[in-house]
Protein backbone atom coordinates (compact mmCIF):
# COMPACT_ATOMS: atom_id res chain seq x y z
CA UNK A 1 0.00 0.00 0.00
CA UNK A 2 1.15 3.62 -0.83
CA UNK A 3 2.83 5.33 2.11
CA UNK A 4 0.54 8.87 3.33
CA UNK A 5 2.42 11.81 3.85
CA UNK A 6 2.41 14.28 6.09
CA UNK A 7 1.02 17.71 5.51
CA UNK A 8 4.80 18.86 5.83
CA UNK A 9 5.63 16.54 3.35
CA UNK A 10 3.03 17.86 0.77
CA UNK A 11 3.74 21.30 1.63
CA UNK A 12 7.36 20.94 0.39
CA UNK A 13 7.04 18.68 -2.60
CA UNK A 14 3.81 21.68 -3.56
CA UNK A 15 6.93 23.87 -2.78
CA UNK A 16 9.28 22.37 -5.16
CA UNK A 17 6.86 21.73 -7.82
CA UNK A 18 5.50 25.49 -7.91
CA UNK A 19 9.74 26.57 -7.67
CA UNK A 20 10.22 24.30 -10.73
CA UNK A 21 6.90 25.65 -12.55
CA UNK A 22 8.41 29.43 -11.99
CA UNK A 23 11.72 28.51 -13.21
CA UNK A 24 10.00 26.92 -16.28
CA UNK A 25 7.76 30.25 -16.61
CA UNK A 26 11.24 32.33 -16.43
CA UNK A 27 13.14 30.42 -19.15
CA UNK A 28 10.17 30.45 -21.07
CA UNK A 29 9.77 34.33 -20.83
CA UNK A 30 13.55 34.46 -21.48
CA UNK A 31 12.63 32.69 -24.66
CA UNK A 32 9.73 35.09 -25.78
CA UNK A 33 11.89 38.16 -25.23
CA UNK A 34 15.10 36.68 -26.88
CA UNK A 35 12.33 36.56 -30.14
CA UNK A 36 11.02 39.84 -29.89
CA UNK A 37 13.41 42.01 -28.31
CA UNK A 38 10.98 45.19 -28.97
CA UNK A 39 8.77 43.56 -25.82
CA UNK A 40 11.23 43.96 -23.09
CA UNK A 41 11.20 47.84 -23.47
CA UNK A 42 7.30 47.58 -23.19
CA UNK A 43 7.65 45.44 -20.36
CA UNK A 44 9.98 47.34 -18.47
CA UNK A 45 8.03 50.63 -19.16
CA UNK A 46 4.60 48.99 -18.15
CA UNK A 47 5.42 46.53 -15.75
CA UNK A 48 4.19 43.73 -17.74
CA UNK A 49 3.86 42.73 -21.42
CA UNK A 50 0.22 44.23 -21.56
CA UNK A 51 -3.73 42.80 -21.34
CA UNK A 52 -3.89 39.48 -21.73
CA UNK A 53 -4.87 38.30 -25.67
CA UNK A 54 -9.14 39.08 -25.85
CA UNK A 55 -8.48 41.20 -22.66
CA UNK A 56 -9.97 44.52 -22.68
CA UNK A 57 -7.60 47.41 -22.66
CA UNK A 58 -7.10 49.16 -19.26
CA UNK A 59 -9.09 52.96 -19.24
CA UNK A 60 -6.15 55.28 -17.98
CA UNK A 61 -7.57 57.58 -15.19
CA UNK A 62 -8.84 60.70 -15.90
CA UNK A 63 -6.88 64.11 -15.24
CA UNK A 64 -8.99 66.86 -13.70
CA UNK A 65 -7.74 70.08 -12.66
CA UNK A 66 -8.54 71.65 -9.66
CA UNK A 67 -11.17 74.10 -9.12
CA UNK A 68 -10.41 77.35 -7.97
CA UNK A 69 -12.36 78.73 -4.53
CA UNK A 70 -13.96 81.22 -6.89
CA UNK A 71 -15.05 78.45 -9.14
CA UNK A 72 -15.73 76.18 -6.21
CA UNK A 73 -18.21 79.31 -5.09
CA UNK A 74 -19.93 79.23 -8.17
CA UNK A 75 -21.01 75.50 -7.88
CA UNK A 76 -21.91 75.67 -4.53
CA UNK A 77 -24.47 78.92 -5.07
CA UNK A 78 -25.75 77.21 -7.86
CA UNK A 79 -26.30 73.73 -6.06
CA UNK A 80 -27.94 75.55 -3.15
CA UNK A 81 -30.68 76.92 -5.59
CA UNK A 82 -31.24 73.54 -7.64
CA UNK A 83 -31.96 72.40 -4.44
CA UNK A 84 -33.83 74.69 -2.66
CA UNK A 85 -36.18 75.26 -6.09
CA UNK A 86 -36.17 71.75 -5.74
CA UNK A 87 -38.07 71.41 -2.47
CA UNK A 88 -40.20 74.02 -3.07
CA UNK A 89 -41.42 71.36 -5.73
CA UNK A 90 -41.91 69.01 -3.37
Amino acid sequence: MAKELTQVELKRLARLGAQARLEQLDAERRAILRAFPGLSLAVAREGQAGPAAGAAPKKKARKRRKMTAAEKKAVSERMKKFWAARKQKA
